[in-house]
């Protein structure tokens, strides 16, 4: 018998039209969408499925991709297929919490449509991010903490791929640093802000207080953290952790390989594009890894 975890992505993955086919075709997935509506004021239908600008800017396209994850997700919930486990990298952490009966729908929709806010208005002026390929976490930490200015890890996400973040002028010292220690490449992403970096901390200090009002149901399965790749099993941590979560590295690859360990054979992506698969492949390829995003995707996995 398989142990499954069910993985839903990040920001970056998303695209005009994701969800569409779900949203037409099950009413579990289109409620979805309408509950996100009603408690955002957004049009969320109109935001995921026709041609505009703001789906890629992070205030909008963090409500987008949790709506269509959960969409998702409530398709899959319908046919009966549950996970044994969960993990999110970074906003699609709040995918795990809905997964594990931590946080309702409505109150993860209404946290995250305010962390996008609150992430958007932090975003100074000099920050940047960028891909480091082919060199070691130690060796990236390393010239990390020996370069001048704010520059950390925002990302593990597999072996060979590590994001780094913080100041633009400090990134770009690293990453001259990092060519020069041996990485095959470093390159810079097309992102609005450095995300997961200390200069981010004030963003996790605000979404902290709207956190505060926000109740937590006990969990009927774990998920495992972006902040310690470890197992939260009970609420006490959890608003403290998504607080840190906004400015800590995301551990992607150590909660991955935690999983795994544990005996965690079977991961499901659940949301727009593969990137999650992408990286399992280089964690771990003995495990099975199914993506879905379509729903030709969910009718093969439920056998319909």
């Amino acid at each position: 018998m398989s142990k499954v975890v069910f993985m839903f992505p990040g920001q970056g993955a998303q695209y005009i039209g994701m969800g569409k086919d779900f949203y037409d075709a099950c009413e579990e997935s289109k409620a979805v969408y309408e509950l996100a509506s009603k408690v955002t004021g957004l049009d969320i239908a109109k935001l995921c499925f026709e041609e505009n600008e703001e789906i890629n800017i992070t205030e909008y396209t963090q409500i987008a991709m949790l709506t269509t994850e959960a969409a998702i997700y409530a398709a899959l919930k319908k046919a009966g297929k549950e996970p044994a486990a969960c993990a999110g990298l970074s906003l699609g952490e709040y995918g795990a919490l809905i997964a594990s009966g931590v946080m309702s729908m409505e109150d993860a929709f209404r946290v995250i449509r305010v962390r996008g806010i609150f992430m958007q208005e932090a975003v100074p002026t000099g920050g940047a991010m960028a891909a480091v390929l082919g060199l070691d976490a130690k060796a990236i930490e390393e010239v990390c903490s020996n370069t001048e200015g704010i520059v950390s890890i925002a990302n593990y996400n597999c072996p060979g791929q590590i994001v780094i973040t913080g100041e633009e002028a400090a990134v770009e010292k690293a990453g001259a640093a990092l060519k020069e220690a041996g990485a095959k490449r470093v390159v810079p992403l097309k992102v609005s802000g450095p995300f997961h970096s200390a200069m981010l901390t004030g963003a996790g200090e605000k979404l902290a207080e709207v956190l505060e009002n926000t109740k937590l149901q006990e969990f009927s399965i774990p998920y495992v953290t972006n902040v310690t790749a470890d197992y939260v099993t009970t609420t006490e941590p959890v608003k403290e952790l998504l607080k840190k979560q906004v400015s800590s590295s995301v551990r992607w690859q150590q909660s991955i390989e935690r999983l795994i360990a544990d005996g965690y054979d079977e991961f499901v992506e659940i949301g727009p594009g593969h990137t999650l698969s992408g990286f399992m492949r280089k964690i771990n390829r003995d495990v099975k890894t199914v993506s879905i995003e379509k729903l030709e995707d969910y009718k093969a996995y439920v056998g319909e």
